[in-house]
Formats: C-alpha cells, sequence, structure tokens
C-alpha cells in the first residue's frame, strides 16, 4: 500500500500541476537551445537526444540559485539514488543507485577515482559544491569504461571551467545551528588560459550525530575548509591541457550506534584531510584521430578519536568508549592513469579505445608491519564503438579486461541501442552489461579479519526506457524499467571472515518529468521503485527505500528575484540485513530564494525541513529539523 500511495501521490501533484501550466504553455513563444552534451556515458561528448543510458545532469546554475552547500543535498533530489548520513553536516554520507551497495557506485572527480580502497565506498559528508559545474549520475552497470566500483552506476562530478571576463565573488551565510560559512571565487579567461577557483570555510555547532530526541545532548560541531581550482591552456590544433586541484581539512564530532544500541559520545571526533590532483592533455592528432591523457591522485588522511566517555541512550549508563584515550590514523592513496583514443571512423561510427592503470593504497600505523602499506593495482584495457545510423538507429558496444595483482582478472562488456522516431519526438533506449567490483585491501589484508582468497564481486545489469518530449521539447517524460542480479558478493560470515557468498537481485520502474512551463518557470520531477531482495534468505536488501520521489520548481516572477521548491519522498525501509528494524516513510520540503539587489550584490536565504518533519535516514541518527539560513554575495 505504501508504494501504491508513493507513486499516487507523486503522479497526482506531477498531473496537477501539468494541467494547470498547460493553457499557458501554448502562448510561449519558441527559443533555439544548444543540445546537452554529455562525456560519462562514452567517455566522450554525447548529445543528449543520442544517449541510449541512463544519465541524469545536475548543473552548477542549480546549485548556486538553490544554494545547495553540499553534493550529498544534491544527490537527494536525484533518480534513483539513496542517500544515507549518520547524522549532520562532515558525518558519514554515502550513496546507492538502483538498489546497488555504497560501495558498488563508482565516484570520479576530473577524473580522480574517489572511492576508498580500504572500504571500498566515497564519503560524501565533507564534499561541498563549490567550483562544481556539473554532475552527471549514470545509471546501471559501468565497469565496461569505467572498471571495478560500478556494478550500480557512475557518479562523474566536474570541477568548472572559467570563462568570459574575469569575475570575483565572496559571500557569507549564517543560519541555525550556529552555522557560519564564507568563501570567495574568482574565475575567467585571459587569452589561452582560463582559470576557476575558490575557496570557502564553514563552522556549525549545535547539532547532535545521533538523534536529539532520542535523549542526545552533546553538540556535535564542524569545521571545513575547502580550496578548489582548474586552470587550462588552449594549444594550436585544438589542443588543451587541465589541472585540476581539490583540497579540504574538516574536523567534526561524531557519535555510534549498533544494532539496537544508540551512544552518545563525548569528545569522538574525525579529523579528514583530503587532497586530489588531477590533469589532462586532450589532443586531436588527424582530422579522425584524437587522443586524451588523464594523470590522476588522490590522498586521504583520516584521524579518528575515540572520546573520553559515552552515554546509553536507552539505559542512560555511562562507560568509556571501546579504546578510550586511543586513536586510529589511516592514510589512502588513489592513482590513475588512462590513455584514451577516439577515431572517427566514418560519419556514423565512432571507435574509443584506451588503456586505465589503476592503484590503491591503504597504511596504517596503529597495524602490524605485516599489515601496513598493502597495494592493490590493475592494467585494463577497453574498446566502445558508438553508431549512430540514418540518424535514427542508436548503438553502443564495447568489452574491457582489468587484470589485477592479486584477484585474478574480470572481463566485462556492455551493449546499448535505441531508435529516435523523430517526428513524434521519441526515442526508445535499452542495455545490457556485466559488472564486477574488486575486494577491497580490507577485505584481503585487514589483520582483524581478511580472506586473501576472495574473488571479485559480479553483476549483470539491464534497462529499457522511452523518452518522450512535447510542445516544442519543453516538456519531457521519461520512463524505464531497470533489473541487476548480483553474484558472489562480498559478506562476513560468522568469525566475521569476508566470504564470495552472497546472492541479490533488485529492479524496479523509473519516471521523470522536466518542463519548461514558462521561460520564467521550471518545474522538474522523479520517481523511483525499487524492489530488493536477499537471494540466500529472501530478506529486503537494508537501507534501500522501496518508494522514492522529489518535485522541483523554479521560478523568477521578476529578473532579480528566484525562488526554489523542492519537495523529497523517500518510503519504508529496513535499517538491517535481518529486516527486524523497520523505518517508516518521510517527506521534506526545502524552499529557497534570491535576490539580486544590485548588479554586484545580492540577497539569499534557504529553509530546509520546512514542516520540521521528524524522521531518520539511518536508524538513532538524527537530521536537521527545521533550519533557516541567509545570506549575502558580493560580485565584482
Amino acid at each position: 500500500m505504501s508504494s501504491f500511495r508513493a507513486g499516487f501521490r507523486f503522479l497526482s501533484i506531477s498531473v496537477l500541476l501539468l494541467c494547470v501550466s498547460m493553457p499557458v504553455f501554448a502562448a510561449e513563444p519558441s527559443t533555439d537551445v544548444l543540445e546537452e552534451v554529455v562525456v560519462t556515458a562514452t567517455k566522450t561528448p554525447v548529445p543528449v537526444s543520442q544517449l541510449t543510458s541512463a544519465v541524469e545532469v545536475i548543473k552548477g546554475e542549480e546549485l548556486e540559485q538553490k544554494k545547495i552547500r553540499t553534493v550529498i543535498e544534491a544527490l537527494r533530489l536525484a533518480q534513483g539514488v539513496t542517500v544515507t548520513q549518520t547524522g549532520g553536516p562532515g558525518t558519514l554520507a554515502a550513496v546507492g543507485i538502483r538498489g546497488a551497495s555504497n560501495a558498488q557506485t563508482l565516484v570520479v572527480m576530473d577524473g580522480v577515482i574517489l572511492n576508498s580502497p580500504t572500504a571500498g565506498l566515497f564519503d560524501f559528508g565533507n564534499l561541498t559544491t563549490d567550483n562544481i559545474e556539473r554532475i552527471e549520475i549514470l545509471r546501471g552497470a559501468q565497469s565496461m569504461l569505467w572498471g571495478s566500483d560500478a556494478m550500480g552506476g557512475v557518479i562523474n562530478i566536474i570541477t568548472k571551467k572559467g570563462a568570459g571576463m574575469p569575475t570575483a565573488s565572496t559571500f557569507v551565510e549564517y543560519g541555525s545551528f550556529v552555522t557560519l560559512r564564507e568563501g570567495a571565487q574568482v574565475s575567467g579567461t585571459k587569452g589561452p588560459l582560463d582559470l576557476s577557483a575558490s575557496v570557502t570555510q564553514w563552522d556549525a555547532n549545535g547539532f547532535s550525530a545521533v538523534n536529539y530526541k532520542r535523549g542526545a545532548t552533546e553538540r556535535d560541531g564542524l569545521h571545513n575548509f575547502q580550496a578548489s581550482a582548474r586552470a587550462g591552456l588552449a594549444l594550436p590544433g585544438d589542443g588543451r591541457l587541465d589541472a585540476n586541484v581539490r583540497w579540504w581539512k574538516s574536523r567534526f564530532d561524531i557519535d555510534s550506534a549498533f544494532g539496537s544500541t544508540a551512544l552518545d559520545v563525548v569528545g569522538s571526533k574525525t579529523l579528514d584531510h583530503r587532497f586530489m590532483v588531477s590533469g589532462s592533455y586532450d589532443q586531436p592528432i588527424t582530422s579522425w584521430w584524437s587522443h586524451k591523457l588523464t594523470l590522476a591522485r588522490d590522498r586521504q588522511f583520516t584521524f579518528n578519536l575515540t572520546g573520553g566517555i559515552q552515554r546509553n541512550l536507552a539505559t542512560n549508563v555511562v562507560s568509556a568508549p571501546f579504546g578510550a584515550g586511543g586513536n586510529t590514523n589511516l592514510e589512502t592513496l588513489n592513482h590513475r592513469v588512462e590513455s584514451q583514443h577516439t577515431f572517427q571512423i566514418a560519419k556514423p561510427l565512432l571507435l574509443t579505445a584506451g588503456y586505465q592503470f589503476r592503484e590503491g593504497v591503504g597504511d596504517s600505523p596503529s597495524f602490524s608491519a605485516t599489515s601496513r602499506s598493502k597495494v592493490i593495482s590493475s592494467h585494463a584495457g577497453f574498446a566502445d564503438i558508438h553508431a549512430t545510423i540514418l540518424d535514427r538507429i542508436l548503438f553502443t558496444g564495447g568489452v574491457r579486461n582489468d587484470s589485477y595483482n592479486v584477484v585474478g582478472s574480470a572481463t566485462t562488456y556492455r551493449v546499448t541501442g535505441g531508435y529516435l522516431l523523430k517526428e513524434a519526438g521519441t526515442k526508445f533506449r535499452g542495455s545490457y552489461a556485466t559488472g564486477f567490483r574488486a575486494p577491497t585491501i580490507n577485505d584481503l589484508f585487514h589483520p582483524d579479519g581478511s580472506n586473501p582468497n576472495l574473488k571479485p564481486e559480479k553483476s549483470r545489469s539491464m534497462d529499457i526506457g522511452v523518452d518522450q518530449k512535447f510542445h516544442e521539447d519543453k516538456l519531457l517524460l521519461s520512463g524505464g524499467y531497470f533489473w541487476n542480479r548480483f553474484q558472489e558478493l562480498i559478506q562476513l560470515d560468522a568469525a566475521f571472515i569476508p566470504q564470495n557468498v552472497g546472492n541479490a537481485l533488485t529492479h524496479g520502474w523509473e519516471l521523470g518529468m522536466q518542463y519548461r512551463v514558462l521561460q520564467n518557470l521550471d518545474l522538474r520531477g522523479q520517481y523511483t521503485y525499487t524492489l530488493t531482495r536477499n537471494l540466500d534468505n529472501g530478506n529486503r536488501l537494508a537501507r534501500r527505500p522501496v518508494d522514492q520521489a522529489s518535485i522541483g520548481l523554479s521560478y523568477q516572477p521578476i529578473s532579480q528575484l528566484r525562488v526554489s521548491l523542492d519537495y523529497r519522498f523517500v518510503g519504508g525501509r529496513v535499517n538491517d540485513a535481518a529486516n527486524a528494524q523497520r523505518m517508516l516513510s518521510y517527506d521534506v520540503v526545502n524552499v529557497s530564494a534570491t535576490y539580486d539587489v544590485t548588479k554586484q550584490w545580492q540577497v539569499f536565504g534557504r529553509i530546509e525541513n520546512l514542516f520540521d518533519k521528524d524522521y531518520e535516514e539511518v536508524l538513532f541518527f538524527g537530521t536537521p529539523s527545521r533550519s533557516v539560513f541567509a545570506g549575502v554575495k558580493f560580485t565584482y
């Protein structure tokens, strides 16, 4: 019943808004808009109309208009993406796509692979939206192009490129939970050079990681300093050099929970230092052959303090945390080198072939000498073709082989197809792919429980869908079905030793809508229905809601004022693998507005959780109550 109610609610609101808008729409004159291009789906720029994969793009302009602070906040509104965070800003935040696990979603930023070589997932808790140009979300198994960790999909984050006359801006924001944010940005071009750079500082206090409504009293704080830059150089012959840097230094307080126990921990905190750097050289060699070389490195240092005392929120018993007074250090490195060649064999046929080297390193001083500085590396070769026949028939197909130093090799492939019925504004699309995820350093080498004989996890994935345009392409409706089968999943046995024993299935439906109601009024919505099953015991997979929906409205009544409203619904789910901890559905509304007082001065504000809903993404951990923020921005 909850699935029906959620779907009915989403469709009812969407239909109502469409019906109200239709009479006005007919009088709006048409405008010519350059077609959007996506890179992630093929590793080459492809117009959206020719894509045969399920892709969503979140633009930097939207992030700026809504004053969205973190990437995880933006992903909460995306199609088929499940977000879980263990508390307020800074705390562990991870995502899964189409029911896949957090570690089965590959996260890439400017060519840098961000998934931890030790834990497998990427923690979004400290990644802000500053200086981000776009976020491309590619759903479905993508190991053929992207390798390990892409069984569920890929999230590709791209930093802004400097453009236009040099400009500089600065802002300050204050709000709930004693939140203070300030920052500055410069952007522009000068001859063949372009630059976009930003620096921000974010402090907050007064938010408890474990839900304060369960009795937590300690205020958990956050300090986040972040800097980002992208510099480019245009070369003769349409060549280009790009250099990207992002660095953050974050400190945040944490609490803990396990099983049915929630602990309010005093003095427990994490220090997270991360430095990402990448460079690319893109150069056409002939009129039909081009080459791109990418070098990338990610270094993360994490320092955890256990805290002095903890209080059990159920019993009020005060005790010392496990390992009280101690701390743990962990350093990880990600290295990636990729050489990609693109051949335009004929007008309708594009061939992409390449080589990738990937290396992950994990080291902790708390481990013994024999357990320190472990390395997992791989060499991969891939080839992919993209064909467009008669401007109607679309096809992609490719194969890849990854060879690892410790777990053997894995071969994956992917085929997609589509058909454009231009006269009706219709596109049919479908795909079938295989995927894999290599064991992590923790799986293979952790001194407290590991298995050096593990094999990669495997998957099969398919989807079919249709995209339909109406009213001079101002209304886009999309719908589709997806299916994923996971095998040899790595799970802990009774002795806490990882084994290749898991099997799971996820499948469901996706509905999406984008509507340019007026030149100054945009409407966007999505609904995702996901069924998950552990095929070994019949249970649902933990923390995967059956229903998810979001509706976003952006309105600019006058040139100086823009108002945005976002509604988000997350359905019922289970918190644990045994399905003993059931969690209720919830919905949240956020509102934001910006007003340009002059060409240089802007004031802005937003209200998060407008109706003060009480909910948890992860059992026992808190989420913000109604929160109000306001600020001012100056541009020179």
